[in-house]
């Protein structure tokens, strides 16, 4: 895999976490195989321990039955595509992101998880339902709000990957936005779609991405760049 670096400073754009000292942050990684879950966590663990970060990986949603430790988290990273929760599992989670922890990821691993647990989907703002013309689709990424710094200074860009279609909360803060063009059934007129949303979950901050089917679209500039900031955005 070859080591891209960011493409902007992110230090030029203040975000809530201080890189003055190290914040913990627990990714946990499984579910579907192809999402390729173990790589995807440790490009996304590099990124925090980038801005200062202590991280975690763990292979066992188990871990989020240590409520205590699950509390004292400045960062949830769900990198779990699929796959179920017990409602012990659950509960910790959402209790933690309500009371303060931040919880941020992208693709499958986070937007659709769980597909089961309507509570889960409501916290992340927005669930995974068809990806029209499968994962050879060249589609344009629009960035909406170029004065967030999530997204400041990052242009629009195109990738060729799955098109993730999405049920989204109207709630959301959307930074970036796709085109979809009509492709019956699924799609029956254009539509402009979230591809990068912040929102709140009681007193914790959610970020999500929807990009990330495959490994060159993770390691693109722009998308290390949005997830990085969006980690560091979401933190406690």
């Amino acid at each position: 895999m070859k080591n891209h670096s960011l493409i902007i400073n992110i230090n030029s754009h203040p975000t809530r976490t201080s890189y003055r000292r190290h914040k913990k942050a627990l990714i946990i990684q499984g579910g579907y195989p192809p999402h390729r879950p173990k790589e995807i966590a440790a490009i996304l663990a590099r990124l925090l321990r980038q801005a200062n970060f202590e991280v975690e990986i763990a292979d066992t949603l188990d871990v989020l039955l240590d409520r205590e430790k699950v509390m004292r988290m400045d960062l949830i990273v769900p990198d779990w595509t699929l796959g179920t929760m017990t409602p012990e599992q659950l509960r910790s989670l959402l209790d933690a992101v309500s009371n303060g922890t931040g919880v941020a990821g992208m693709h499958g691993g986070m937007g659709d998880a769980f597909r089961c647990e309507i509570e889960y989907q409501l916290m992340v703002g927005g669930q995974f339902v068809a990806h029209p013309g499968g994962a050879g689709v060249t589609y344009p990424v629009h960035i909406c709000n170029p004065n967030h710094p999530i997204t400041a200074g990052i242009r629009d860009f195109t990738v060729t990957s799955e098109q993730y279609y999405m049920l989204v909360d109207p709630a959301n803060e959307v930074l970036a936005t796709t085109l979809f063009k009509v492709h019956p059934p699924e799609v029956w007129r254009e539509v402009v779609m979230p591809v990068v949303w912040i929102k709140k979950y009681g007193r914790g901050r959610v970020f999500y991405c929807s990009l990330g089917h495959s490994l060159d679209v993770v390691t693109k500039p722009e998308v290390l760049t949005m997830m990085q900031r969006g980690m560091v955005w979401a933190a406690r």
